[in-house]
């Protein structure tokens, strides 16, 4: 299941609505990627995205994560528009019955997410300068690690 919007989400509720009725699962496994505040001079931070585009790639990337893992269920909660350092900007949740799998679906959904997801990202600073964010090697380095092309 995935989720585009500008709302936050509660953890909790998300996993409790994910887990609800199941006595079948074994291990659950969350990220939250939070806008982090790392040059000293950070205003807010604006995800910009192509609706339609971003969720059809969402689900192409969750749908391989089912592929490759006997995952139970998984969640992509992911923000667009403009946030605050600490905001939160991104949910993964997997669902499976045992660990290996949770783990390794969380890790390839934001290996995947960092370089295969249409969003542009954008700082504004408290100087009153805008950047945009280029991707980085290391978010690409990862994804190779997934297409065992060992970068």
């Amino acid at each position: 299941m995935i989720r585009v919007g500008t709302e936050d989400f509660d953890i909790g509720a998300e996993v409790a609505r994910l887990k609800a009725g199941r006595t079948d699962v074994g291990a659950i496994v969350t990220f939250t990627g939070t806008v982090r505040e790392m040059t000293g001079g950070l205003e807010s931070f604006t995800l910009e995205h192509y609706p339609g585009m971003t969720e059809r790639e969402l689900s192409d990337i969750e749908a391989e994560a089912h592929r490759r893992w006997p995952l139970m269920d998984s969640l992509i909660v992911h923000r667009h528009g403009t946030m605050k350092p600490g905001d939160n900007i991104v949910l993964v949740v997997t669902l499976s019955a045992h660990r290996e799998a949770a783990f390794a679906a969380a890790a390839f959904l934001m290996d995947y997410l960092k370089t295969s997801a249409p969003f542009w990202k954008k700082e504004q600073l408290a100087d009153g300068k805008n950047r945009w964010v280029e991707a980085r090697e290391e978010d690409e380095e990862a994804r190779a690690r997934w297409r065992g092309e060992g970068r």
